[in-house]
């Protein structure tokens, strides 16, 4: 037993295991198995060159080492991004506790009940600091919430606006250079026409829809906005404002101007700078727009017994049921950060903010007055966080380098200088000795902070917010403690059982990978620090990218795309810059297999494409001859196909190279979905199939942990061709020579956790990564058969194997009056979370159960799925009153003086004998979505607001 080896530690079954697996499902080898899934003539013919895998040790010296050569600088360049306190009680409670980063979006409510009122209180805070109506559970970050909020106010234009195709949006100057650069790759292909201008020079023409506004703006300056925003929507033109959310606490917030939208970022309330990421976006609208918002929403409503219950809200407007009919792609968003901001604005209640925020306005006016007394002109003539002075630029950053200080520097004769909660009154007095140094003068030492409001009246808040009881009554650190573990105790997590999510890959996020985050050399780096201060950042992100470029065969990679839905979208955008490059603007048919995810045809509608949709055959394979048929039928407008490999149904397909062929040779390029690229790594890859570009989930093949909704990160890697097209970044130079616009706002995404994909594959190698795909389909078939004879798998290659996954088929159940959603709700009775539910095939469930599982659990899984099929035969179509209709079984229930079904408690709660050892109680009955939707709450309230009349 190799006790250093990372594979040991990774990979679930043992050595001693492997030949009953393969005895149980009839191979005689693991070779064999691989053999009967992937076609021969797509394997791989050598091992995948990376360098020799490290021990856990080793890396854990690695990185530290690696993390030395970063310069952690004070950071006042601000432009959305500011240093934080994370507060210790969140960081070691929340943000390195498996019971909230390893936990599934909250698909089934009742064992997520913990994560849905953290995000509740998310959203609560969100709508009362923008003094908006309704706000999501979190987006990616401000550029990319920028552009959905732009997509979102070209949606709601009104009927006339629409007929006239009304399609110029119209900038603020004042925006962040990277929103500015989001809002430019999202508008081209939808046909929104982009006006940069000043907003006091607007002239609210019928042309426009919509504006977007920056609040403070990108340098500081806060502006009345109430007068643009009451004459745009007496022209019929609304508006959007990102606005920074600490700075709400003291200025008048957007809502109560009039704002249509209001966004932003949630980053300095307790989230670590992370070189760009992941930081939970905000968003926030009015209730007549809601079912155009993008992303999640969390509501209230009832369970069975008509007791209070969360869950998602109006599913109706996502791209799963929508498809390119949906306004967004989105579908991963910041979940983990959102609940971490949330926890902040908890701990620290209305009075705690409003301290934060006074502190840091109070350290910018007496800077500004301290450099003011040097001879120094201030320009802000109205600001909260960041001030501009006029100085030499390129004395005052040497001098400042010299004291490890990072200003942003506008031009040569102008500083701009941001300042934020970790900002200490000897911190202002090395700021002021630079600029004292740098202008050969004597500085004078400040002793206290200036408490001169400087921005007018008509803009500061008069408003409470955050009244609610769970803003004001955990703010000593044991009390929000015992909170946070509270709503973990209600949250099924990876921690608890396995969840075996098919397309989802919910593996082990090992704590060797995990740890580096909570360190300040990695985790305190503004994403726009000089290139020299992140040293350890560019060579780990760079072999992050050669190491996927090798597993993956291609030639490119960016990373800055900061979810899977992003990776798609990223993808298809340097597609048609190819075809433009080439002259070939007409390009914008994709075919997309009627099997895809959902996210696919919303992503190609987003990029400009018109969707075609190609038939699936009765076994779930793609229909060639009708591909076939509508590639040539478009082949003067072939843009590309969309192809998930292997299916969305748990197949290797043996025609792909046919398909991929077939797509060259009519003009197009193949983009290859990756979500289920945990079937193929060290066997099989994207350019060996044909592909041209793929997106790779890192939070799934890679080991990013789901953190209950988000982050993700969704990079793209390219053939040869695609290279020159890979996204760019305004600030900080990246992406090809020839690159699109930015994809998000930061250069490198969500870098920060890019450390967890990069441990992982150094730490498995060559050999630990192909060990890994080979035990995730071991166990998935494993699984397959031994469920054979009690439920019926689908679909299967043409040797009868699953890849990594399998679809069981639940839909002749209805015969006895249950539903696949029953079966879901009983697994939480058994300790698991459900696969998969009815997608990609309605009225089934897709298992994934990946490598990480070991044999013990797997077959714990394979008892429970064995149990309820006894339960589904003893049910009848007449008899609603049985143990899977009434699933899941609370605590409450089973300890009610009263119990009137027709099984014993035991039968309810304990079918099995394992389940006595270790009982997760759901703490809710089923809650009730239809009601939710009808009198639709998302924000905290009492009991009384939702109830019917």
């Amino acid at each position: 037993m190799k006790t250093d080896a990372f594979a040991l530690r990774h990979i679930g079954p043992r050595e001693n295991d492997l030949q009953h697996m393969l005895k149980t499902i009839g191979a005689e080898t693991l070779d064999q198995l691989i053999f009967e899934t992937i076609p021969s003539d797509i394997r791989l013919k050598a091992d995948l060159d990376l360098d020799p895998a490290m021990t856990e040790y080793e890396f854990a010296n690695h990185i530290q080492k690696l993390g030395n050569k970063n310069k952690v600088f004070q950071s006042y360049i601000g432009l959305g991004y500011n240093a934080a306190i994370i507060p210790a009680v969140i960081q070691r409670n929340v943000f390195e506790n498996p019971g909230w980063y390893t936990a599934y979006t909250p698909y089934q409510a009742e064992i997520a009940q913990g994560r849905l009122e953290a995000i509740l209180n998310f959203q609560t805070m969100v709508i009362e600091l923008t003094g908006m109506e309704i706000a999501n559970a979190s987006l990616l970050d401000e550029g990319t919430a920028a552009a959905e909020a732009m997509a979102l106010l070209f949606d709601v234009r009104s009927r006339d606006q629409k007929k006239n195709n009304v399609c110029k949006f119209f900038v603020s100057e004042e925006i962040l250079p990277q929103t500015l650069s989001v809002l430019q790759t999202r508008s081209t292909p939808v046909g929104v026409e982009l006006v940069i201008g000043n907003h006091e020079d607007f002239d609210f023409s019928t042309e426009y829809f919509g504006a977007i506004l920056q609040y403070p703006g990108k340098f500081g300056q806060v502006h009345d906005y109430a007068d643009f925003i009451a004459k745009a929507a007496a022209n019929e033109i609304k508006v959007a404002v990102a606005a920074d959310i600490l700075s709400l606490a003291k200025l008048t917030p957007p809502g109560e101007m009039g704002a249509a939208v209001v966004l932003g970022t949630t980053q300095r309330f307790g989230i670590p700078l992370g070189y760009g990421g992941p930081h939970a976006a905000y968003f926030a609208t009015k209730d007549e727009y809601k079912r155009s918002m993008p992303g999640r929403i969390i509501g209230v409503t009832v369970d069975t017994n008509g007791n209070r219950a969360l869950r998602m809200a109006l599913q109706t407007r996502e791209q799963h049921i929508k498809r390119d009919k949906a306004t967004s792609n989105i579908c991963t968003a910041q979940v983990l950060l959102s609940v971490m901001a949330g926890m902040y604005a908890v701990y620290h209640g209305p009075k705690g903010l409003q301290y934060i925020a006074n502190k840091v306005h109070a350290s910018a006016a007496t800077l500004a007055n301290a450099l003011e007394k040097l001879g120094l002109q201030q320009t802000n003539t109205a600001f909260f966080d960041t001030i501009v002075v006029k100085a030499d630029a390129k004395k005052v950053k040497a001098i400042a380098e010299q004291n490890e200080i990072n200003f942003y520097y506008i031009d040569e004769n102008t500083v701009s200088i941001s300042l934020n909660e970790t900002t200490s009154i000897a911190d202002l007095n090395t700021i002021i000795a630079v600029f004292a140094s740098a202008k050969d003068s004597q500085a004078t030492v400040i002793e206290s902070l200036s408490e001169t409001n400087h921005f007018p009246e008509s803009v500061s808040r008069t408003s409470t917010f955050l009244q609610h009881d769970v803003f004001n009554k955990f703010h000593s650190e044991t009390a929000l403690m015992r909170y946070i573990k509270m709503l973990e105790r209600k949250d099924l997590a990876l921690n608890h059982s396995m969840i075996s999510l098919g397309s989802c890959t919910m593996k082990l996020n090992a704590a060797s990978e995990m740890l580096p985050l909570s360190m300040p050399q990695w985790n305190n780096i503004h994403p726009f620090a000089p290139l020299d201060q992140a040293q350890g950042y560019q060579e780990m992100l760079a072999k992050l990218e050669q190491q996927l470029n090798v597993i993956t065969g291609f030639a490119g990679t960016t990373l800055q795309p900061n979810s899977g839905a992003q990776g798609e979208y990223a993808g298809l955008m340097v597609i048609r810059a190819y075809h433009q490059s080439r002259g070939d603007h007409h390009r914008n048919i994709a075919l997309i297999p009627s099997s895809a995810h959902g996210t696919n045809p919303a992503s190609a509608a987003m990029a400009g494409m018109k969707v075609i949709v190609t038939k699936t055959l009765e076994n779930g394979n793609i229909d060639v001859e009708d591909l076939r048929e509508k590639a040539i039928l478009h082949k003067d407008n072939l843009s590309c196909l969309m192809v998930t490999y292997p299916s969305t149904h748990g197949v290797f397909e043996s025609a792909i190279k046919e398909i991929t062929q077939l797509i060259h040779d009519n003009g197009g390029q193949v983009y290859m979905d990756g979500a289920n690229m945990n079937a193929q790594v060290g066997l099989t890859n994207p350019a060996t199939i044909g592909a041209d570009v793929c997106h790779l989930n890192l939070h799934k093949t890679f080991a990013i942990p789901h953190g209950g909704g988000g982050p993700g990160v969704g990079p793209i890697c390219v053939a040869p061709q695609l290279v020159p097209f890979l996204p760019s970044n305004p600030v900080i130079p990246t992406g090809g020579s020839t690159a699109i616009t930015a994809i998000s706002a930061a250069p490198w995404g969500s870098a920060l956790v890019c450390l967890i994909s990069y441990g992982y594959i150094s730490m498995l190698g060559a050999e630990g990564l192909k060990q890994s795909t080979q035990y995730a389909i071991l166990n998935a078939n494993y699984i397959k058969e031994k469920l054979n004879g009690h439920y019926d798998t689908l679909y299967s290659g043409e040797m009868g194997r699953a890849a990594h996954e399998m679809i069981l088929e639940c839909r002749p159940f209805k015969q006895k009056g249950i539903e696949v959603t029953d079966i879901a709700k009983r697994l939480m009775d058994y300790g698991f979370h459900a696969p998969t539910v009815s997608f990609p095939v309605a009225g089934t469930l897709m298992i994934e159960p990946t490598e990480s599982e070991n044999l013990e659990e797997l077959d714990r899984f394979c008892d429970a799925m064995i149990s309820i099929r006894k339960e589904i035969e003893a049910s009848t179509l007449e008899d609603k009153n049985n143990v899977l209709k009434n699933s899941p079984h609370t605590l409450a229930m089973l300890t009610a003086d009263t119990w009137d079904f027709p099984y014993t408690r035991e039968q309810a709660a304990f079918p099995l004998d394992y389940i006595a050892e270790n009982k997760f109680w759901p703490t809710v009955r089923r809650a009730d979505d239809a009601y939710g939707d009808r009198n639709l709450v998302c924000s905290c309230a009492p009991i009384e607001a939702y109830k019917e009349n």
